[in-house]
């Protein structure tokens, strides 16, 4: 099992990538307002992830091919191309800037409570936070990005699984929560939130390309399908895990205002004053982590769509990832932005797009050309268009709430 665990790698950049800041947020939010009755929503998004980054990770293992490279592939010369081309470039951009600004104001909010929005230091933190990120994806070293991203996952997990499990929860209202469906007045946009934090539609294009850089053979898809399925259920325990912390410290005492310091505050009798540094650390690592596989993913689906090299030292790719940064530096930089609200539009927007990429993705995993006789089974094509079908329902709920139409 150990020598399994050593492969761990696409997997875990993927929980790494929908493990951000904007996970904590809309998990704290939903634990803060709604107690445990929306733990069915990340069950439902954990499992809807495994169905389609299995998909994505084929397609990188077996077909040999990243999904911005299949879509060009299947479409190639004709009008369809440059309008999918077109919508999913455009969604990448305005998506990951979003996403990009989230993850670095997530990591910068961690240490408001510490250092004072006052501090002289606070006002540079997210060009370093972003300055961080870029110098890893400036080293153009797959291997080296993989380990530290691992790092910051399971940095993210100890923090918050030993959180959960120190508050000692209600358990029969967690397993409550977790097997049956409730739709609390108000929730939609939240349940929105909670799968577009988790099913993240660019993962699936940095899943399938970095798929194909880690495993060279059809061989290795055995090792791919056990690192996608371990890396994202332990992701999803994190993220119940967030929520089910923040059920118990603020839930409870009927405070529903999301910030780390209120999360540390309440941690304090329980960890004294190492609780504010435990909370900020991990809203650090959650951004961190996140700030760097956002404009990855970026840079490879841009790549692959408009056929150019997709080598991680290209000055193509390099551009096409730097822009990313750059945008999530400058917007996490505006003082009259909340940086929950910009994590939180970030997330619902994603639950709304991503049924347009999963389509495309479950399109190219039925051809034969791109993946020969291992091209999806019935019961492949069944739960993803139920996921796709779910994801529309809700996405349309969450928009018909905001606009007040419901």
């Amino acid at each position: 099992m150990l020598k399994k665990l050593k492969h761990i790698g696409p997997g875990a950049m993927v929980a790494a990538a929908f493990i951000g800041p904007g996970t904590i947020t809309t998990a704290t939010l939903a634990g803060a307002s709604y107690g445990y009755t929306l733990l069915w929503a990340i069950l439902f998004s954990v499992l809807a992830t495994i169905v389609l980054q299995e998909m994505a990770s084929r397609l990188g293992v077996i077909g040999r091919k990243g999904l911005g490279e299949a879509i060009r592939a299947k479409l190639n010369g004709k009008l369809s191309f440059y309008l999918a081309a077109t919508l999913v470039i455009s969604a990448i951009f305005i998506g990951n800037a979003a996403y990009e600004s989230g993850n670095i104001s997530g990591a910068v909010l961690g240490f408001k409570s510490i250092l004072g929005e006052d501090s002289y230091f606070f006002h540079f933190l997210p060009l370093i936070i972003g300055g961080l990120a870029a110098v890893l994806l400036i080293s153009g070293r797959y291997n080296y990005i993989e380990k530290t991203l691992i790092f910051l996952v399971a940095t993210i997990g100890l923090v918050f699984l030993i959180s959960a499990f120190w508050l000692s929860p209600d358990w029969r209202s967690v397993f409550k929560g977790l097997f049956i469906p409730s739709f609390p007045k108000g929730s939609a946009i939240v349940i929105v939130g909670l799968i577009g934090t988790t099913v993240v539609p660019y993962n699936l294009f940095l899943h399938a390309s970095s798929s194909k850089q880690k495993w060279k053979t059809a061989e290795d898809y055995s090792r791919s399908r056990l690192d996608t399925t371990l890396s994202i259920l332990f992701g999803g325990l994190i993220t119940m895990s967030i929520l089910i912390t923040a059920s118990a410290v603020l839930n409870a005492t009927g405070n529903t205002e999301i910030t780390p310091g209120n999360l540390g505050a309440q941690l304090k009798p329980f960890m004294g004053s190492f609780a504010d540094w435990f909370i900020a650390f991990g809203f650090l690592a959650a951004g961190l982590s996140s700030a760097i596989t956002a404009p990855l993913a970026a840079a490879y689906a841009i790549s692959e769509l408009l056929n150019w090299t997709e080598d991680l030292k290209s000055i193509r790719f390099r551009i096409s990832w730097g822009i990313i940064v750059f945008f999530g530096i400058l917007f996490s930089s505006i003082p009259s932005w909340k940086p929950t609200v910009v994590i939180l539009f970030a997330q619902t927007t994603n639950g709304i797009l991503l049924p347009i990429i999963a389509g495309f993705l479950l399109w190219v995993s039925n051809d034969k050309k791109i993946l020969g006789e291992s091209t999806n089974s019935i019961l492949n094509n069944i739960l993803g268009l139920l996921i796709i079908l779910v994801t529309l329902l809700l996405g349309a709920k969450g928009i018909a709430n905001a606009f007040g139409w419901l």
